[in-house]
């Protein structure tokens, strides 16, 4: 069964980082099942784990880490059925702007072909509400797609806007009309732009707002959101906010802990870097405070937020990080690794 939860103030609910307490987190070969294009610029892989094994539960909004051989590796979102607990499915826009996983999945990978995953873990959890408004542009409908059939199975009231260029570019639309009017396609070639004002104009205390997409919609949205409850909207960004001058621009110590090591971090270099280069293993992946892998534990001190991940009242708690990119508004920061 689908689980709806609420992660509470000041929780980490990634995986911990440190190489010894990480060791829990899956990681193995799966092998392509399937691979099916789903619109113009759109695969689905469906993985199943190399030694037939079952694979880890999973919430909507959960991510992987695929792993490739010749490429870097990304996060995608699981969009796939939460109670098949065999197969996990992707879909993966080819971008040929990206860093190149999207291109190799592209233009390589085969069915049979075996590669790595990581994790799950989840940065963008349901909460549970009797009601909920879900934004989706573009491949931003990935992480949607379970968190819509989890509102269904809970008897939530629940509608879907979904907004992409074209409709042969929108992924998943076979998929989506079998919710018929619960699920209003925009394309914008055919309708223009979404209509977020009148979408989100009068604030509802009892929905849950969930975007996802491309950023200048994530900024409109949050735009437009200013007046409604606090917590209700929810966002997931797949590429990180622009980055604002850190709150401190001289060095300053961070403590490890676990380790007992006291290390100064320069200006130039992030905590990640400097944690690393000191041999204390930390799990990582983007490097620009989108995933959540390096999530880390604060102890004490005042961390300057930087990433694209933990909404303001996760930030206000004050007691996890993303080590990649973010900082330190106080000289000193003790973190558990």
């Amino acid at each position: 069964m689908t689980q709806i939860h609420h992660r509470p103030h000041g929780e980490c609910d990634t995986a911990p980082t440190t190489v010894t307490l990480a060791a829990g987190e899956f990681e193995a070969d799966v092998r392509v099942e399937e691979k099916k294009v789903v619109s113009d610029g759109v695969v689905t892989l469906t993985l199943r784990e190399a030694a037939g094994h079952p694979l880890p539960p999973w919430d909507p909004g959960a991510h992987v880490d695929l792993i490739l051989k010749d490429a870097p590796t990304r996060q995608y979102s699981l969009c796939g059925d939460v109670t098949d607990h065999h197969t996990w499915r992707l879909g993966i826009l080819h971008d040929p702007d990206g860093r190149g996983g999207s291109r190799y999945v592209h233009d390589h990978l085969q069915v049979g072909d075996t590669v790595r995953v990581r994790g799950p873990r989840n940065n963008f959890p349901l909460v549970e509400s009797p009601r909920y408004l879900f934004i989706a542009g573009g491949i931003g409908i990935t992480p949607v797609l379970p968190m819509i059939a989890a509102a269904e199975a809970a008897g939530a009231e629940w509608q879907l806007v979904y907004g992409g260029r074209r409709r042969a570019s929108m992924a998943f639309l076979d998929e989506l009309a079998h919710y018929g009017d619960k699920v209003s396609v925009h394309p914008q070639d055919e309708a223009g732009l979404l209509d977020l004002d009148a979408l989100l104009g009068t604030p509802q205390p009892d929905t849950k707002v969930y975007c996802c997409g491309p950023e200048p919609l994530l900024r409109a949205v949050e735009q437009r959101c200013v007046g409604w409850p606090p917590r209700s909207l929810h966002t997931e960004r797949f590429t990180a906010k622009p980055l604002t001058a850190p709150v401190r621009t001289e060095a300053f110590e961070v403590y490890l802990a676990q380790s007992e090591l006291t290390l100064p971090i320069p200006p130039d270099r992030s905590i990640l870097d400097v944690v690393e280069e000191a041999g204390v293993g930390v799990l990582s992946a983007c490097g620009e405070g989108t995933c959540g892998t390096c999530e880390t534990p604060v102890l004490e001190g005042e961390p300057d937020h930087r990433d694209s991940v933990l909404d303001e009242g996760d930030r206000q708690a004050n007691d996890c990080m993303m080590i990649c990119v973010s900082r330190s508004r106080t000289p000193r920061l003790v973190l558990d690794l």
